[in-house]
């Protein structure tokens, strides 16, 4: 690498600190700490900010686990007003005009882990007691000394201390010793006024810590400064920073920082919201690059050039240890462009460069040749565009030889092709950052084989921007794209996707048939989704990160086995984001708290449990019915609503005719003692002219005319079915004229009585047609049981009674009681 100086000469802006693409990024602030520590439902949350409110109200709700009550007019605290928040956890008390709190304040509070009661009007340290503590933010208040409570003590997880106060100028020896053995492992001390005093040894004995932030300013009393330096050396803290250090026009007369080159421990050092003149900065960077620093970042300077030259740093013979560098946030006093005159060797080892909000348009044309070892580059929130980062006034050897990640993030890049292409003289970069610019899909685009990652979060580019992309893409950012529906075959095309992120769009429905079996993270908040179905998520085997909150879920079924059955160590944002949008009843409602039966969900398991419910109850009824004859009950109801039917459908065509018997009986001789003794009297005896050819037929005629005579001057032939019957031919000559006399005439005029059970076998071939004629005619069983005799002459009754109890038959079967059961049989 050449040794030659080079004039640097840019334009400097106004930027924001933070650390893009670090490793180890934990820039969040410590109230989404505490909110993050302390809130589990959106129920616990009570936001009553800016309320013109005196005192704490006495109706919050017991589950309530994150309080604010800031910029109210709150002047004290005591232990009466959060007697019953046994579950807070998170309060927030600031801008109160708060004057006093009672040592018994929280004592009702067992699970408070975070307590900020900044800028206010405490004049002393609370002593108060809380054990459960992690985060306590004291800062900018009116106490006029820094020593802490003997309680204090007691804070046994404390973990960052922020305490400041406008009148405590000094710093005593003991005012910290209740600290001794807290395991704080941040302090943030000061309120940003100058220092008048520090007693040696004061922050020494505070062992524990690991970052310290001073907010002080030490202009004319470096001396002081010193011996800050030397007793965070002693508690081997790795972090420190330095907040307001100098005021506005300070003037540098000597070296404050000469102590970083004997302190072994420090690793991290920010200088943040401070005056630096050029000529301070030549001293600070010679004492940084012979120190163990690593870590060096300037966050929201005012720089100003107090020296003819600029700003002008020569090589030194030493082993740098700097290998990442931040500025963020510069604002430049004179209205003209800085002079940097310095080498490149000096940023030799730098591995990391932020130089971020800077209004910076043109790239210097070194930079891309001149830092060997760079892997992560970031420029984001500056005025860069295509021109301006490939200057054509510049010509490369070689182009970041051996960077990884490049963060270009809110410029003005415009052209996705061109990038693509360009991105292919970086032979090693595997990380690419475009998000917030104006990308636009501008033609087919040509990536580097080993990019890995591509982040275009914030650019208008619709659902057609995964054609775009390459397939060797692993980790892939499309947040806020406006993508408005995602499909298995777009993303088909990843077949190493590890990483998805499709926040703060418009997508509607995960496709079912899903099926990255790489994916390892998959984020999907913020869209317009209503559930997840189990096929889609099943088809993403390894996953283990889901981020799928602030969707407007539907409440149902197609909900329930993502609340009941999903591993909810996989969501991220789980379970405060997760709410029911509809119905309306469940409106607003965390779905976590969603209930509602395995059983009413799934088909399978309703089958599973309806069948045997079914099965039992049919055996039971099936039982009940054999048991209570309810077979030939109902064979019965079955014969009185075919009656019923026939009786409408036949009575026009007997309105004009006339019979002399309501029933010929056909039967055999041997049964003739069943039919004098059971069948006349029971019939005659209710009023109904019954014909038999032992008493009517009419002497000296022939036979088959007194059967013809007989069947045509009757509404109905009886039938008496035994074996005998089967057996005789003159039955067989009234079956077949009877029968007939029901197709030409009278279509239901044949009534069989089953007078006993007759073999199939038994019937001779001359009867076949009886057969048929019993499988489509209903048929009277003659019962045993004496209760259902009964019911059987009630049946014949009905089938033969006539209307006007005339000779003359004129509507048969119209008057047939409707309390009667009868039977059928459909052989």
């Amino acid at each position: 690498m050449s040794t030659q100086s080079t004039n640097v000469v840019l334009l400097i802006g106004t930027i924001v600190i933070i650390s893009l693409m670090k490793p180890d990024c934990t820039a969040v602030t410590e109230e989404y700490n505490g909110f993050k520590l302390c809130v589990t439902s959106r129920r616990g949350i009570k936001d009553l900010s800016h309320r013109n409110l005196t005192d704490v109200p006495s109706n919050l709700s017991n589950n309530t686990q994150y309080l604010d009550i800031s910029y109210n007019l709150i002047q004290s605290l005591n232990g009466a007003q959060f007697s019953r928040l046994f579950q807070l956890c998170f309060l927030k008390v600031t801008h109160c005009g708060l004057q006093e709190i009672s040592p018994t304040a929280f004592s009702h509070t067992p699970a408070l882990k975070f307590l900020n009661i900044s800028h206010n009007n405490l004049h002393v340290i609370p002593d108060i007691s809380v054990k459960q503590l992690k985060i306590l933010d004291l800062g900018n208040n009116l106490f006029t000394s820094y020593r802490i409570p003997e309680s204090f003590q007691n804070f046994s997880h404390l973990d960052l201390l922020s305490i400041g106060s406008t009148a405590a100028p000094s710093v005593s020896y003991s005012d910290f010793d209740p600290l001794m053995n807290v395991p704080v492992h941040h302090l943030v001390l000061g309120a940003g006024i100058p220092w008048k005093n520090y007693e040696s040894g004061s922050l020494a004995k505070m062992k524990s810590l690991q970052k310290v932030s001073i907010r002080a300013s030490f202009c004319g009393n470096f001396r002081m400064f010193e011996k800050v330096l030397v007793d965070l050396n002693m508690t081997k803290a790795k972090s420190l920073r330095f907040i307001a250090f100098f005021p506005d026009n300070c003037q540098v007369n000597s070296d404050p920082f000469e102590n970083l080159r004997t302190m072994p421990f420090i690793q991290n050092l920010t200088i943040e919201n401070t005056w630096i003149n050029s000529s301070f900065m030549e001293m600070f960077l010679k004492n940084v690059w012979l120190s163990s620093v690593y870590d060096l970042s300037f966050v929201n300077i005012t720089y100003n050039e107090d020296t003819p030259d600029g700003f002008q740093f020569h090589t030194l013979n030493h082993t740098i240890n700097v290998s990442s560098v931040t500025f963020n946030g510069i604002n430049h006093y004179q209205y003209k462009y800085p002079t940097f005159n310095m080498s490149f060797e000096a940023f030799s080892r730098l591995t990391y460069l932020k130089f971020s909000g800077t209004g910076m348009n043109i790239l210097p044309c070194r930079v891309m040749s001149a830092l060997p070892s760079l892997e992560t580059l970031d420029l984001s929130d500056n005025l860069l565009s295509e021109s301006g980062f490939w200057w054509f006034l510049c010509s490369h050897t070689s182009v970041f030889p051996r960077l990884r990640q490049l963060s270009l993030s809110k410029n003005r890049f415009s052209s996705l092709s061109f990038i693509s292409q360009k991105m292919n003289e970086m032979k090693t970069l595997e990380s690419l950052d475009l998000s917030f610019n104006s990308i636009s899909l501008d033609g087919d685009c040509s990536w580097p084989a080993g990019m890995k990652e591509l982040n275009l979060g914030n650019n208008n580019l619709g659902n057609n921007v995964f054609q775009y992309l390459s397939s060797n893409f692993e980790r892939i950012d499309l947040s806020k794209t406006g993508i408005t529906a995602i499909t298995q075959e777009a993303l088909s095309c990843f077949p190493k996707l590890t990483y998805l992120k499709l926040s703060s769009n418009s997508i509607r429905v995960i496709p079912a048939d899903l099926s990255l079996p790489t994916l390892l993270s998959l984020y999907i908040d913020q869209n317009a989704i209503t559930s997840i179905p189990r096929e889609a998520l099943g088809g993403v085997p390894k996953i283990q990160t889901l981020s799928a909150g602030s969707n407007p879920f539907v409440c149902s079924c197609d909900s329930h086995w993502f609340v009941a059955d999903f591993n909810k160590s996989l969501l991220l944002d789980w379970p405060l984001n997760y709410t029911c949008s509809t119905p309306p009843s469940f409106a607003g409602l965390q779905l976590s708290e969603f209930k509602t039966s395995e059983l009413s969900c799934e088909t399978g398991l309703q089958v599973a449990v309806a069948l045997p419910v079914i099965i039992v109850i049919s055996a039971a009824i099936g039982l009940v019915f054999y048991k209570c004859d309810g077979v030939w009950y109902t064979k019965m109801l079955w014969v009185w609503i075919r009656m019923k039917r026939r009786g409408k459908k036949c009575s026009n065509l007997m309105k004009n005719a006339s019979f002399s018997y309501h029933a010929f009986i056909s039967y055999s001789h041997q049964d003739s003692d069943w039919v004098d003794s059971q069948l006349l009297p029971s019939m005659e005896g209710a009023g109904l002219s019954l014909c038999t050819h032992e008493r009517d037929f009419v002497p000296g005629e022939w036979i088959i005319d007194n059967i013809i005579n007989c069947v045509e001057s009757s509404y109905k032939t009886l039938f008496v079915l035994s074996r005998h019957f089967v057996q005789s031919e003159w039955c067989n000559y009234e079956l077949f004229f009877a029968q007939h006399r029901a197709i030409s005439v009278q279509r239901d005029s044949l009534v069989f009585i089953l007078l006993e059970p007759i073999p199939t076998d038994c019937i001779p071939k001359k009867f076949l047609r009886l057969r048929s004629i019993l499988r489509e005619q209903t048929y009277l069983e003659w019962p045993n049981n004496e209760r259902k005799q009964q019911v059987f002459w009630r049946s014949l009754k009905s089938m033969l009674h006539m209307a006007d109890k005339s000779v003359a038959l004129k509507d048969v079967a119209l008057a047939i009681s409707d309390k009667v059961a009868l039977l059928t049989d459909d052989l």
